[in-house]
């Protein structure tokens, strides 16, 4: 029976590997560019003869960024993309990176070796900071819409530019009413959107990622004007009525004075 249980820890801690560090794990995390990040370990290196490495690539972590030797020393790092901003812990080899960059996304692999060996990989993806989405006004809508549609109709245009792995949406109130998203290039979105100048809902755009987000609230009454056309029709209308007007009032000033003459001429007869 203890014989049982001795080779059943055994095979347990072969299975898991040395120091608790399972064999095999992928653990996936996400930072925002410029943050720091502590890639865990969860183990003890207070073993003399422990050796911890860690390497890191985009695709396949083979470039050796830090290590603790045999004599418990932390060596320099050897990439120049990480240099000055990553430590090692000397008690547990955990791997702290810090102002981390969208560069840096890829895969970190710890290897731990004494008389065997037990590795951790950590696929880690890096977003950068999200700018306000800018809202314009598609004046050129104008002049492909009919007077009467651009009269009762705003066209907007939502956009940003140079992002990645972000979705771009519209909403009214709460609800998203249309979306674009990008995932690996690094492009410009933009999203239109079409609006009743009187429409008295609350719209924006938003722009996120899968840790953070960013928002442009739509002033109806500062981008949705009526189109120069329509403005023109409007102002030449206004100019007529108002010429009528002045028509009509001297047409009766005048009428109105020849009765007040004829009225007088009569009197004196």
């Amino acid at each position: 029976m203890v014989l049982a249980l001795v080779l059943l820890h055994l095979w347990l801690w072969h299975f898991n590997g040395v120091f608790g560090v399972e064999a095999g794990v992928m653990n996936s995390l996400s930072v925002m560019e410029g943050d720091s990040v502590t890639l865990h370990t969860d183990t003890d290196t207070q073993r003399n003869d422990a050796v911890i490495q860690w390497m890191f690539g985009a695709q396949n972590p083979d470039i050796v960024i830090a290590e603790i030797n045999r004599d418990a020393q932390i060596n320099d790092v050897t990439d120049e993309r990480f240099r000055d901003r990553v430590k090692m812990d000397s008690q547990t080899g955990s791997l702290t990176i810090t102002n981390i960059r969208t560069t840096d996304s890829g895969l970190y692999k710890v290897e731990i070796t004494t008389n065997s060996e037990a590795e951790k990989t950590f696929n880690v993806t890096v977003y950068a900071l999200l700018t306000v989405p800018v809202i314009i006004s598609n004046s050129s809508q104008c002049s492909s819409s009919s007077e009467s549609s651009a009269e009762s109709k705003c066209s907007l245009l939502c956009s940003v530019v140079n992002v990645s792995h972000v979705t771009l949406s519209w909403f009214k109130g709460n609800s998203s009413i249309s979306s674009i998203s990008v995932s690996d290039l690094s492009i410009s979105l933009s999203l239109p959107l079409e609006v009743e100048h009187q429409d008295k809902n609350t719209h924006s755009c938003v722009l996120n990622n899968n840790i953070s987000n960013q928002t442009k609230h739509l002033d109806i009454s500062q981008l949705c004007q009526p189109c120069a056309g329509i403005t023109n029709h409007i102002v030449l209308i206004s100019v007529s009525a108002v010429t009528l007007l002045i028509v009509a009032a001297a047409g009766m000033f005048f009428v109105c004075r020849k009765c007040r003459k004829m009225d007088q001429e009569g009197m004196y007869n």
